[in-house]
């Protein structure tokens, strides 16, 4: 089975998509990172993919508006949707001290949800939008990014891509949940 997800390797969505798997107990399941919802939901009007996962809510960040806008151009079944709790960290370039962060980015929905953090603790830095999490830190390990930047992503993106862990838990609220929905083709 294939399962297309929104986000690269590392993404909170990836996590989903193991989450389903286990719980699913499905069998010969691969995950393909396609970044944005609507690849997703192209590719499982291709054919290409058997499912798709990707995030439409947070309960701290509200709607995911690329998803939303995603799913108004595809016609597709809903299988299921199910809540992760997701945790935001702080990650940088291994020796980057906090007095040389000059920017932070990472995908809309996470710089909603650590809003608060980054207004209280970083008021002076840039802050942007990057098309996704997980992507933010495998850009950020290739010096695609600057090396005064940080992003926001997933413990386990510290650990994939090589890079430290600031702060840990930076979302705004302790119980961050984030409904997916698991599309199939109709």
């Amino acid at each position: 089975m294939r399962i297309g997800i929104m986000g690269a390797e590392g993404s909170f969505s990836e996590m989903a998509g193991e989450k389903y798997i286990r719980d699913n107990n499905i069998k010969n399941a691969k995950l393909i990172p396609l970044i944005s919802a609507s690849n997703v939901l192209r590719e499982l009007d291709a054919g290409n993919i058997d499912k798709g996962i990707f995030p439409i809510e947070n309960s701290n960040g509200g709607i995911v508006l690329e998803a939303i806008y995603a799913m108004s151009e595809h016609v597709f079944k809903i299988e299921c949707m199910f809540e992760l709790d997701v945790h935001h960290m702080l990650l940088v370039l291994p020796g980057t001290r906090i007095s040389d962060i000059q920017s932070i980015t990472s995908h809309d929905q996470a710089l909603k949800q650590c809003n608060m953090y980054i207004k209280r603790v970083w008021p002076s830095v840039d802050v942007f939008e990057y098309e996704d999490t997980a992507k933010a830190a495998k850009d950020l390990s290739l010096g695609i990014l600057q090396d005064t930047t940080a992003v926001i992503a997933s413990r386990v993106c510290a650990e994939l891509y090589g890079l430290e862990i600031l702060e840990e838990s930076i979302q705004d609220l302790k119980f961050n949940y984030t409904l997916f929905v698991v599309a199939n083709k109709r």
